[in-house]
């Protein structure tokens, strides 16, 4: 007997095992009709089992799940040239929310960890593809209106598909609406806030990509201050020697802060010299820096400014491992992909077979692209007025340790909004947690509470933990439904003895108790 005779003799035990649920999920198949959207597959999903992904081409073919929950997979035409592919998971046990999930880097893949995440914690959770699959800029070249897709449209449009289908499924409306994502996914919960304030009562975006054009910049200059893409620059640094680098800005930093753990908890009390690491007689060894590297090391650890004395983007904070991951492409000597993308294929919208000698990369392709801004993607925008006259809550937070966006530039967005709005505290509708030692998103330094890096903020950072003090997702949903607003969020360590340390809204500064031996919260 196939596979598929055995199927068709268990299909009526699983309806006879879920029920209505079931029954309920396979009966969109035929009963939703939305605008511009094709159902694409409906299906029933057993707690603790796993789904084949949309993989193309994004990692894992399949997803561990968690919850019981129906999945819809669709498309939503966004214009004639373009569409969002999309999945909605809607739980069984479902708690009257909405939430929608955002994407990461150049953004074309289905942040299925977040739906699992979502859909655990009894939301009905939407996640989609941006409008084109992979994590390169590809799909942007002669297509602007996927472009626009990945820019501005992609999240509204996965949150008015992904409510009708919530409110198709449960029989009513969603009572609350919310938004989580980082890095390219804090950008969009961003521009949601300044451009459809209405789609959510929560936004929870961190690490937020904002200045979005400015950031690319900023990242191919800091490598081109590193002799990318050329390997025999005289300013190339290798590996072993950024390791000594990072070895000397703690030795400088580490103990300001009053602590020797490994991090630094506030990088901008660090003063960093890097003319510590210049060799005798200026010319490099295996234990130190030349002259010339030492310039590309202070670049690097320095803002970015224009002719003007504009401030294009914050220092890279100094701490963590500037290479790690090799996000920056600071230690294979190449130009970093995002920027090459970006700038050819978005900016320039030049063929794949033309070529860009990035060894030119300056200061006016800097200005091409904050000039062009493809689809509005800046975002870089104080005016959140209409998302908090409407009642809307916002939370944001970035690692002290992040190895791709500076932790400076989400200070810069909380003062601009503060500037904006004519108000010195933003507390009753924003508030930035910062998180020292974390690296992107996630992650970072490890070991007693330098780790403490999990408290609800991605799928795989809750850890089982539902407490809205140290899940920064339910602290979310208790300020939006309770009015209760988080003072400050704990994060747990993933090591074994799963230590503890609390973190601090901005403007407030983490600060060493040496009588208690705790990190506490100050003005």
């Amino acid at each position: 007997m196939d596979f598929f005779n055995i199927w068709a003799l268990l299909l009526p035990l699983f309806s006879s095992w879920y029920g209505e649920n079931y029954d309920k999920c396979l009966a969109l198949k035929s009963s939703l009709n939305l605008d511009n959207t094709t159902i694409l597959d409906v299906s029933y999903v057993p707690a603790r089992g796993s789904v084949k992904t949309w993989h193309a081409p994004c990692g894992a073919k399949s997803q561990r799940t968690t919850a019981s929950f129906c999945r819809v997979q669709f498309s939503t035409e966004t214009s004639s040239t373009s569409a969002i592919r999309a999945e909605a998971w809607l739980p069984d046990e479902w708690y009257g929310r909405f939430l929608a999930v955002g994407n990461g880097g150049l953004g074309g893949c289905i942040a299925y960890r977040d739906l699992d995440y979502g859909s655990a914690m009894h939301f009905a959770t939407v996640a989609s593809n941006n409008g084109h699959d992979g994590n390169s800029g590809v799909a942007f070249l002669g297509n602007p209106e996927v472009l626009k897709d990945f820019a501005s449209r992609s999240i509204h449009t996965e949150s008015v598909i992904g409510k009708q289908i919530v409110e198709a499924y449960y029989g009513r409306e969603h009572d609350k609406s919310y938004y989580l994502g980082c890095s390219t996914g804090g950008r969009q919960g961003t521009y949601s806030a300044l451009h459809y304030p209405q789609d959510f009562d929560g936004i929870l975006a961190g690490a937020a990509a904002t200045d979005f054009n400015h950031l690319l910049h900023w990242t191919g200059m800091l490598a081109r201050a590193t002799g990318a893409p050329d390997q025999s620059s005289p300013a190339y640094i290798p590996p072993k020697l950024w390791k000594l680098v990072t070895a000397e800005i703690l030795s400088q930093c580490d103990a300001i802060d009053g602590v020797l753990d490994g991090m630094i908890t506030e990088p901008d009390a660090c003063d960093f010299r890097p003319e510590a690491l210049i060799c005798p007689g200026g010319e490099s060894g295996d234990k130190c820096l030349s002259r010339t590297q030492v310039e590309a090391v202070r670049k690097v650890y320095s803002p970015l400014y224009g002719a003007d004395g504009e401030l294009i983007y914050p220092r890279f904070d100094p701490g963590p491992d500037p290479i790690q991951g090799g996000l920056l492409a600071l230690s294979d000597g190449e130009f970093p992909p995002y920027t090459k993308d970006w700038l050819r294929y978005a900016v320039l919208n030049v063929s794949i077979e033309e070529t860009f000698d990035f060894g030119t990369y300056g200061a006016k392709q800097g200005r091409r692209m904050e000039a062009v801004n493809p689809g509005g993607i800046a975002t870089f925008n104080g005016d959140m007025s209409a998302f908090r006259e409407g009642g809307g809550k916002f939370l944001t937070y970035h690692g002290r340790g992040d190895a791709l966006i500076p932790s400076g530039n989400s200070k810069r967005v909380y003062n601009l909004i503060a500037r904006t709005l004519g108000t010195p505290s933003l507390d009753d509708f924003y508030r930035l947690f910062l998180v020292p030692g974390m690296d992107h998103c996630a992650g970072g330094v490890q070991g007693g509470v330098a780790g403490a890096s999990e408290f609800g903020q991605l799928g795989g950072t809750n850890k089982g933990v539902n407490a809205s003090s140290h899940n920064i997702l339910l602290a979310l949903v208790d300020w939006v439904e309770g009015g209760v607003a988080p003072a400050n969020i704990t994060g747990t360590a993933t090591g074994k003895g799963k230590e503890e340390r609390v973190h601090c809204r901005y403007p407030m500064r983490s600060v060493w108790d040496a009588e208690e031996k705790v990190f506490g919260c100050v003005v």
